[in-house]
């Protein structure tokens, strides 16, 4: 069946993708920002960065505060003139600068508070985007091990969090804080005019109930950060059964999942009760020191009224102006628990995400140009933790343009080879060097830049086709695309989606096949055209048919490349230049799939025992290593030492064949 050619509608996503290349931004897409370690130093570090927004908003937000706070003495003075008028029969003129200043008292609070509102709503998107764009990139810079031990959701929720945090803080600070000191500040100095005592005891009011709803709120802290937390994990729990959710289906587990989600919940909801109750407790201490200030400053205020000592005017200002604190102390008191909450976002992000980054360049690395691609292990030694060694004094050499294929059963450091090649991990010691460098040495950007990888289990970006294939050279043009896409074997299937090269993949991928995933994968690789390829049963998701015509193009896309396959199946490495037998962490055989086999031990057994499918599941070591030369040269390569186990060594491998 023919399909007709779709044309590729990705003008405008040409333009914005080279525009993107020619950005300054992108060319220091690849350097990890350094963020500060604590709450507040990251906080300020990203205020440092918008400090002229930020000293306008404070600016502005002053005014407002402080044109607010002197209404209460402008209607007092329209009060005192409007009683001397009565009194003394005075005309109009002894209220109309009070009233002028009245009217710009309001009419400078509307604009300066809306002033500083609009900078705000201008700038805290961007400040958001900024903070989620450092934190992501920080993150892009952990380990292999610190993303593997982490909920994918649950990072990505932190990072939300933490810059929805950063926005409300310096919110609160600004439009909650700052104005609350100032409105108090000048409030008592007003209330200093009337009375010196009335002053005092607002004044003494005003330090004891800040300083005790900061002391209480600064302990819901803890109880905020446990709230926070328990939220990420549990959707990160939810995004990962999401993401599973095939799996949820085919092993009826629905119930199981539900059930596992509400014990989650259960922890979460015991969490934010706790924090609940605890701000509940500091707001029954607002409401009563609230209506404390409120009755005593009344009493006061009446008492010296009825003495003599203040006027009407003195009276309804300061009487006013107790409203206007207590409005705003109950305001302030209700921002502290909130500013904690915020500030316990901000550290939950900022604990969980700026770690020390485990995989670090060089303060100067170099940007080698790997032209050979001769790989050297020296004396290498490693494990991923300290109970059990991966590998013990290693040392092994892949010449430039071999084809290397690695076998061995489950754990027996295949897959650690390859990552330890790609800096995935680091060795505890010894050398890794390709081309005569160590990889230490290189930026990791540009050692992956320069090796490929075809994983097992590819993943795809829930993009369009086209992006994903050209993810492999974001330069390529569209014939480039379809070009790899054909070599792939990629291009007919894709011509028979509704959308072509314009489809949408899914997340992960998970509208295609794993052998339509697979073959963009390599479509993927081939566009990138690296000098290294790392192959990890990278067709073992195709059929007979299109395997073999991938594997012809693969073969092809080899020449003048190093080439390191991991195989379960023995018959896809078979036509390499060499073979390295995996066992326990050594490489017990070594040479070219004729010799191996005439030396009748481990590989030789391996592929009696496969008969052309997978490696067996059950293997004692007695039958894998044994009857096999000590060492030896084939074909110019070293044979390694091939261990000779005792009786009581023979105990089985029962392992899942996967590495």
């Amino acid at each position: 069946m023919t399909t007709k050619t779709r044309p590729l509608h990705r003008k405008s996503f040409k333009h914005n993708l080279r525009s993107h290349l020619r950005s300054q931004a992108f060319q220091r897409a690849a350097d990890a920002p350094d963020l500060p370690a604590t709450p507040f130093r990251f906080v300020w570090y990203f205020v440092s960065q918008f400090r002229w927004w930020y000293v306008a908003m404070v600016a502005l937000e002053a005014l407002h505060a402080i044109c607010g706070i002197m209404l209460p003495f402008a209607i007092g003075e329209i009060m005192r003139g409007v009683t001397r008028a009565s009194q003394h029969g005075a005309g109009i003129e002894a209220i109309w600068n009070p009233f002028i200043l009245f009217a710009c008292l309001s009419i400078g609070e509307v604009i300066f508070g809306k002033t500083s509102g609009l900078v705000m709503i201008l700038l805290q998107p961007v400040l958001r985007q900024h903070v989620a764009r450092n934190l992501y990139g920080y993150l892009q810079h952990h380990s292999h091990r610190y993303i593997s031990n982490s909920f994918a959701g649950a990072l990505a929720h932190r990072i939300g969090e933490t810059s929805l945090g950063v926005a409300r803080t310096l919110y609160s600070l600004i439009f909650d804080f700052m104005p609350v000191g100032i409105v108090m500040t000048v409030a008592i100095a007003l209330l200093a005019r009337v009375n010196s005592g009335l002053a005092l005891f607002v004044g003494i009011w005003a330090f004891s109930f800040v300083s005790v709803s900061y002391w209480l709120a600064s302990r819901s802290r803890p109880y905020e950060l446990a709230a926070s937390s328990a939220r990420s994990e549990t959707i990160g729990q939810i995004v990962d059964t999401v993401t599973n959710l095939s799996s949820v289906r085919l092993f009826a587990r629905l119930g199981f999942e539900r059930k596992y989600l509400r014990d989650r919940h259960v922890v979460e909801l015991k969490d934010v009760r706790r924090a609940n109750w605890y701000s509940e407790r500091v707001k029954l201490f607002q409401f009563v020191a609230g209506a404390a200030l409120k009755i005593g400053t009344l009493y006061y205020a009446l008492t010296l009224w009825s003495q003599g000592k203040i006027e009407v005017a003195d009276f309804v200002m300061a009487s006013s102006i107790a409203l206007l604190i207590i409005s705003e102390a109950k305001n302030l008191s209700r921002r502290f628990l909130e500013f904690f909450e915020h500030i316990g976002n901000v550290s939950n992000g900022v604990y969980t995400i700026i770690q020390p980054h485990e995989i670090i360049d060089h303060d100067r690395p170099i940007s080698h140009s790997i032209t050979q691609g001769k790989i050297e292990f020296r004396d290498v030694n490693f494990s991923y933790s300290d109970d059990k060694k991966v590998f013990d004094h290693l040392s092994i050499t892949i010449e430039s343009g071999q084809r290397v294929g690695l076998v061995g059963l489950s754990g027996s450091g295949k897959s650690t080879f390859v990552n330890l090649v790609l800096r995935l991990f680091d060795p505890q010691s010894g050398q890794i060097l390709i081309d005569g460098e160590e990889i230490r040495d290189i930026s990791q950007e540009s050692l992956h830049a320069q090796i490929s990888l075809i994983p097992q289990d590819p993943s795809l970006f829930h993009r369009t086709l086209l992006e994903n294939i050209r993810y492999g050279r974001l330069e390529a043009t569209d014939q480039e695309v379809v070009e790899a896409a054909r070599k792939a074997n990629a291009h007919e299937f894709i011509q028979q989606i509704r959308e072509g090269y314009d489809s949408m993949v899914g997340e992960r991928g998970v509208k295609l096949s794993g052998g339509q995933r697979q073959r963009i994968a390599i479509a993927r690789v081939i566009l990138k055209d690296a000098p290294i390829l790392i192959l990890d049963e990278a067709t073992s998701s195709l059929d007979s048919i299109t395997e073999r015509a991938i594997q012809d193009t693969l073969d092809k896309e080899m020449n003048g490349k190093t080439v390191i396959v991991v195989a379960h199946r023995l018959s896809t490495i078979s036509h390499l230049d060499r073979i390295l037998v995996f066992h326990h962490g050594k490489i017990v055989e070594d040479g070219s799939h004729t010799d191996l086999l005439a030396l009748k031990g481990a590989y030789h057994r391996l592929w009696q025992m496969q008969a052309g499918g997978f490696l067996p599941e059950n293997l004692s070591d007695e039958n894998f290593a044994n009857k096999a030369p000590n060492n030896g040269a084939t074909n110019g390569f070293q044979i390694g030492a091939i261990a000779s186990p005792t009786n009581h060594q023979s105990s089985v491998i029962s392992e899942l064949v996967q590495d």
